[in-house]
């Protein structure tokens, strides 16, 4: 009889948490839900006046801006990937090695300029070996409208002569030997590793910079301080598409001169004290209850 009752006792202390952890499941959804809601009707948040906004940003590049929470990276997040489930880069590619020529074209230019000029390139370069054979000159003719074109052009034809000599032609899955490569740096791995070989890297760019600061995700003097600490922060089940989310948010949403935070999906959360959020973040969300919300 004593074991019967024991049982029992467990049994309804397992139901007890379930329930628990089933209701805040539930208020972490309506969190989200209220979140999305608010940004697509533009009334997520109001911006402070101009100065405000500036002593703001001064305040977060000095990482003066709060700390979040586990709970509320897990909501921020969980927000991004209910508005866009699979985002993807807007560089126009055909494989890994036409990906990885478009991104280098795109340091300090932008990926709509890029995707201007790319698509007569690719037609008559579309591998190392083809592009070696159309030459410098040619190369440097057909990008001639992105900045930068003369160097960009000598470090295509470049990476190309080292991806046959050294790579039998095809892009490396190895972050060592993509840096070497002319051209190449950290940030450019990053994305080749993200998106050609499924990485869950984060290419850390102006953009991305500028939220790790400003809402104090992930603040740092340098975007490879960025970069670990979005490493460290960012939940292990978003982290594949999170550099997407973070550079699609701050080249549509979290502008450098006028943030738009009336459409912001994370208004309630961020700590940037340049606005005033319309509604409070009622963020009842436990590690748990991220969790059960699969």
């Amino acid at each position: 009889m004593a074991r019967k009752t024991s049982k029992l006792k467990k049994s309804t202390a397992v139901k007890s948490r379930q329930g628990r952890i089933s209701r805040k499941a539930v208020k972490a959804r309506k969190t989200t839900k209220q979140g999305l809601a608010a940004a697509r009707k533009g009334n997520a948040a109001r911006l402070k006046p101009v100065k405000a906004q500036i002593k703001a940003d001064a305040k977060a590049l000095h990482g003066e801006t709060p700390p979040w929470t586990k709970a509320e990276i897990e909501e921020a997040f969980r927000r991004f990937a209910a508005a866009n489930p699979e985002p993807r880069g807007e560089l126009h590619h055909i494989n890994p090695y036409t990906l990885l020529v478009a991104v280098v074209l795109s340091a300090q230019a932008t990926d709509a300029g890029v995707n201007k000029a790319t698509p007569a390139l690719f037609a008559l370069a579309d591998t190392p070996e083809k592009m070696v054979k159309l030459g410098e000159a040619r190369v440097r003719d057909l990008i001639k409208t992105i900045g930068l074109y003369r160097t960009k052009a000598k470090n295509v034809i470049a990476l190309s002569e080292m991806l046959i000599a050294q790579h039998g032609g095809k892009v490396p899955h190895d972050r060592d030997a993509l840096e070497a490569l002319p051209g190449v740096g950290r940030k450019t791995a990053n994305v080749v590793l993200n998106i050609a070989f499924g990485e869950p890297t984060i290419a850390v760019d102006t953009h991305i910079f500028r939220i790790g600061n400003r809402t104090g995700l992930a603040p740092g003097k340098t975007p490879l301080d960025v970069e670990m600490k979005l490493l460290e922060v960012v939940p292990e089940k978003y982290r594949l598409h999170a550099h997407h989310w973070l550079i699609l948010h701050g080249r549509y949403v979290c502008l450098a001169r006028r943030p738009l935070c009336e459409k912001c999906v994370i208004a309630d959360l961020c700590k940037w004290p340049g606005k005033t959020t319309n509604f409070p973040a009622t963020l009842a969300v436990t590690s748990s209850a991220a969790a059960a919300d699969k």
